[in-house]
């Protein structure tokens, strides 16, 4: 299927609508319970008013910060609501905790520390190994109840411990849709009602990009993206340089990276900039500044309605286009190896050789392309120089080259480094020196976790013939 007129035939928006699983597979696993972010929106227009009730509620019992503890779909958005200009004028300061890094957990300590604050812990399975250990951590310093409050799925490990301990509130999030389709579900809107953002607005934009995005037409804004994103992809020009926000960048990385990277095959996301030029093996989507597709003026983060809207245009066009490189969006076969990797890690610790980023980065170019995975303080001058870093490497070798901070990725763009296509160069950084942490409860810091994620993914990734190297940092 290469064409918008090949969707429409096919019916491709009234079967996606419809829950119809053989758009993509023969099989309704993980598709048949993952479909609800179709109608979320319009569900939770219903819950406006109590998610209101609880922020203001937290409000009037001096709750004036927010600790957001979550990773990949529970934390990526939040963050770009935090960073946007859609925020209440008395919103409470907010911080998002997706770090495994025992700088980022103090950072968050010595903020929660400095007035009142409310800690959110989101997880939909309630096992993620790094927001235990946050909830964990935090329990133990601070231990209120009325200062505790979850988002996680119905029965979950997390939903049990709120309620036998009497959290401030447990929201129980609707368990049939997957974390990087739930920026519209409690994971998402409890930190819109905290930030004081105008939920009724950003749901309403997404309802009505839904109803545009029903019919099997060429203005169907959702069908048209995916089609234009899934054509390229099936023709070799499967990297996707995203010239916009890059809080929206982040968010849409997981969600096109995690959806589309498996078979060894996919869509690579590559938040970047106009600088990064389109080339035979790649294309550019911006917002306001040219390329292969210009979506028009970039109101995503000043305008919650439109914000809504690009939210839904983009999860319809990342499923569009992976019916065309005839891929399921809603699986994560590859995710769990590196969970399973740090573990071992963990019980078994191993030191991995640094070389310099000349060798690794020796002999590598287009189509392959470089992902900088940097085990780092996420506040912390590498962090700081990650962008200038990832021009250079770039622009040394001619590779799409991509940026990010661990173990974050590993819940957004981990999917597609291992399961996607074989075409990528790792360069791991890690810090030297790691300040013990202690997790309570734990045989384990959270020096130690960090650690054994790094060797975990590296392990992974080697385990499947990619090339990866340890650079000092």
């Amino acid at each position: 299927m290469n064409s918008t007129t090949e969707l429409i035939s096919d019916r491709a928006a009234t079967r996606l609508f419809n829950g119809d699983y053989t758009l993509w597979s023969q099989s309704p696993d993980e598709i048949a319970n993952r479909l609800d972010w179709l109608t979320e929106p319009r569900r939770m227009q219903a819950e406006i008013a109590s998610l209101v009730d609880f922020a203001n509620r937290a409000r009037e019992d001096g709750c004036d910060r927010v600790v957001w503890c979550g990773m990949g779909g529970s934390s990526l958005f939040p963050e770009l609501l935090a960073t946007s200009r859609i925020v209440g004028a008395d919103h409470p300061r907010f911080l998002v905790l997706d770090s495994s890094h025992s700088a980022a957990v103090q950072d968050a300590h010595a903020f929660a520390s400095e007035g009142r604050a409310i800690f959110v812990v989101a997880s939909k399975s309630g096992a993620t190994i790094e927001t235990r250990s946050h909830l964990e951590y935090f329990w133990h310093h601070f231990g209120d109840p009325a200062q505790f409050a979850v988002v996680t799925d119905a029965g979950s490990a997390l939903d049990r411990f709120a309620n036998e301990h009497e959290f401030r509130h447990a929201f129980n999030a609707n368990p049939n849709i997957g974390g990087r389709y739930s920026a519209l579900s409690h994971f998402g809107l409890v930190a819109a009602g905290l930030l004081g953002i105008d939920v009724a607005a950003l749901l309403h934009g997404a309802v009505t990009m839904l109803a545009e995005c029903a019919s099997d037409s060429p203005e169907n804004p959702g069908l048209a993206l995916g089609a234009a994103v899934g054509e390229w992809a099936t023709t070799g020009r499967d990297k996707l340089i995203l010239d916009c926000n890059p809080a929206f960048a982040a968010w849409l990385e997981q969600l096109i990276a995690e959806s589309t990277g498996k078979q060894h095959r996919g869509i690579l996301p590559v938040p970047g900039d106009a600088t990064d030029a389109i080339g035979a093996d790649r294309v550019r989507v911006s917002y306001g500044r040219g390329g292969d597709i210009d979506l028009g003026p970039d109101a995503t983060t000043r305008d919650a309605s439109a914000l809504g809207r690009e939210l839904i245009r983009w999860e319809i066009a990342t499923a569009i286009a992976s019916v065309m490189i005839g891929i399921n969006p809603f699986d994560q076969p590859d995710v769990e190896a590196a969970k399973l990797a740090a573990a071992k890690n963990l019980e078994r610790p191993m030191t991995i050789g640094a070389i310099s980023l000349d060798e690794a980065i020796a002999g590598v170019a287009a189509p392959h392309y470089v992902a900088v995975q940097a085990f780092v303080d996420p506040a912390g001058s590498v962090a700081e120089g990650l962008p200038s870093l990832r021009r250079k490497v770039r622009d040394s070798t001619g590779c799409a080259t991509t940026a990010t901070i661990g173990p974050r990725y590993l819940h957004s763009t981990g999917q597609f480094h291992k399961g996607g296509t074989d075409l990528g160069v790792f360069v791991q950084l890690l810090d030297a020196e790691l300040e013990p942490l202690a997790i309570p409860g734990r045989s384990f810091g959270f020096d130690d976790l960090l650690r054994a994620q790094a060797n975990g993914d590296a392990n992974a990734l080697a385990e499947r013939g990619r090339k990866v190297a340890r650079v000092a940092t």
